[in-house]
């Protein structure tokens, strides 16, 4: 059934004449406004699986798996890979050197802290650029590293000086930046821009900001640099993507991002949560530049070597991502599946599927499986026979697929063979019966 078209209103005119007129558009509030510094359709990926994703609980990668995950990202099409800082051991230096040789068109990073020791070792293994980064914030100013705003200032002067002199991409970040003194923040933000450095960066290092506080931060930022601005979100609170997505709203042109969101306690934007969010603000640009049909593959990998599971309600590739339930849900995505979902399985290679061995199951979705079983003698009236058995069934238990293709099929030969299909439900009680039902039944077409 196609869905109910509404883009003409019938009028009256003065000689009683129907015209069809254009109905004017209902414009939502809540539909993209862009400011006009926003970058919601021009940013890039850092993705920091290799770096970031090292530091997850049950994360341990081999040479070869790092390998495998770099060349799965750059399919994905992603802009920068950012690796574990080569000083982190004698093997980090080895990987960074390896990964620099594969040639993938991604630029190859690695993140040390703001030292020259880690500088020299960084340069020394071929990367496109190095993303440097010294806490900022009263915490770790007294807590971890010990130093004042003016040492803090004057080694990094020094060290993007170097790198830059050896024709690297530089990025300088702030850690903890969300609890860093404002002034203190602009004043070396505004410092290291005037030196040449490529990109500057916000680090919400303990989840501890919301998206009001991004956008302000970003946008005052962007006021008194001309550098690009990265931006490094963790999702302790949950704020991860929503920030990462505000940033570049106000301005930000860069995101970090790890697969599944792997990372120091509960990680950062996930890469195919934040390609998600980005495809609903402006799906061309995403589609042109990302291959998002690779993100499955690439998730599985990291999955299985971290020994997690993709979460059931991860974006995009979760079981339940494009799964749908209810009766009224059902009905509608059937007849149109803009009405339920926000984003196109198939853009991303998944699939849509339309549960309906339950108690919420509606008619519309059993008739259509009916339709894909081609059971071409089946009415209206039977799918609606065929949903009252299955509702009271499934308040005992829920029906699998199978399960409702052997009660259409059995149902189906019953009309067909002796008309005896209303008898085959007034005597199906309960599972053990449908179970029983002739095997040979559940031949056919699936899902």
């Amino acid at each position: 059934m196609a869905p109910p078209r509404d883009n003409f209103n019938n009028e009256i005119n003065s000689n009683d004449n129907v015209v069809n007129t254009l109905r004017q558009p209902i414009v939502s509030p809540y539909a993209n406004s862009r400011d006009p510094m926003s970058n919601v359709g021009n940013f890039k990926i850092i993705e920091s699986t290799l770096r970031e994703g090292e530091q997850f609980a049950n994360a341990f990668f081999t040479t070869e798996k790092k390998i495998e995950i770099a060349k799965a990202l750059d399919a994905v099409g992603v802009d920068y890979l950012e690796l574990t800082s080569p000083a982190a051991s004698e093997q980090s230096f080895n990987d960074c050197k390896a990964i620099v040789g594969l040639g993938l068109k991604a630029k190859i990073l690695t993140h040390i802290r703001c030292h020259m020791d880690d500088a020299r070792l960084a340069v020394q293994t071929g990367v496109d650029g190095v993303d440097v980064v010294i806490g900022t914030s009263s915490y770790l100013r007294e807590f971890s590293h010990g130093k004042d705003m003016e040492y803090i200032t004057k080694t990094a002067i020094e060290v993007i000086t170097y790198i830059k002199s050896q024709g690297l991409e530089v990025r300088f970040s702030t850690e903890d930046s969300f609890r860093s003194d404002l002034v203190d923040l602009l004043s070396i933000y505004q410092t290291v821009d005037r030196i040449g450095v490529d990109r500057v960066g916000i680090a919400d290092t303990v989840g501890c900001a919301n998206p009001r506080q991004v956008y302000e931060l970003v946008k005052t930022l962007r006021s008194v640099v001309n550098c690009d601005i990265e931006c490094h979100f963790h999702d302790d609170t949950g704020c991860a993507i929503a920030n990462a997505y505000t940033a570049l709203e106000a301005g930000a042109t860069h995101i970090d991002t790890s697969v599944l969101g792997i990372g120091e306690r509960n990680g950062i934007p996930a890469l195919g949560g934040f390609l998600a969010r980005m495809y609903v603000s402006d799906r061309e640009y995403v589609l042109n530049k990302y291959d998002v049909k690779a993100i499955r593959q690439v998730e599985n990998i990291v999955a299985e070597s971290v020994e997690i599971t993709v979460p059931f309600n991860n974006y995009i590739t979760g079981y339940c991502a494009f799964t749908h339930k209810a009766g009224i849900h059902a009905k509608a995505i059937l007849n149109n599946p803009s009405t339920y979902e926000i984003l196109r399985p198939e853009d991303f290679g998944m699939s849509r599927y339309v549960s309906i061995g339950h108690r919420l199951t509606g008619w519309n979705a059993v008739k259509n499986r009916i339709e894909q079983l081609q059971l071409n003698d089946l009415t209206d009236e039977d799918a609606k026979n065929i949903t009252n058995k299955i509702k009271q069934l499934a308040d005992v238990k829920a029906l699998n697929l199978e399960e409702v293709d052997v009660l259409l099929r059995k149902y189906n030969n019953a009309k067909l063979t002796d008309n005896s299909h209303l008898l085959v439900l007034q005597n199906l009680i309960t599972h053990d019966q449908l179970l029983s039902f002739n095997s040979n039944a559940t031949v056919g077409i699936t899902a």
